[in-house]
């Protein structure tokens, strides 16, 4: 699982004593425990989906407050959290090319917007942006 290869960087970052690698690997780390400890009082079991899932929205959080450090001129932190990206984005999987999303739609029978992305978020989840199916859709 993806988790155990995280986790197993987290220990190699400590040992290094790279503190980005590390701060950016022990968040996500943590918000997947938290994460599948909800699921299993719900009686399901955590995986590599939610785990992507959590790295991606660690990355949308990292975009923000890049933005905020942009606004003050604070160079310095702004290139750590592109280091923490830089990190986290190589364990997301190869996201689906504008070519490979118009050749899923084409195949579908029902090419209605909800029926796309439904068809999407049920095969594809974490593997394709959704916005950029829902522009591709709407074409």
């Amino acid at each position: 699982m993806l988790i155990n290869e995280l986790e197993k960087d987290n220990i190699t970052a400590l040992k290094n004593k790279d503190k980005t690698t590390r701060a950016v690997l022990s968040v996500v780390i943590n918000k997947y425990r938290v994460n599948a400890i909800e699921l299993k009082a719900q009686g399901k079991e955590a995986g590599d989906a939610e785990l992507v899932k959590i790295i991606n929205k660690v990355v949308k959080e990292l975009d923000e407050e890049k933005a905020g450090y942009e606004k003050l001129g604070r160079k310095e932190q702004v290139e750590d959290i592109n280091r923490q990206k830089a990190v986290i984005s190589k364990y997301l999987p190869k996201l689906m090319s504008e070519d490979e999303i118009r050749a899923v739609i084409a195949s579908l029978e029902d090419k209605s917007m909800p029926s796309v992305m439904k068809h999407f978020k049920t095969n594809y989840d974490g593997k394709v942006d959704m916005s950029l199916v829902s522009k591709i859709a709407r074409q």
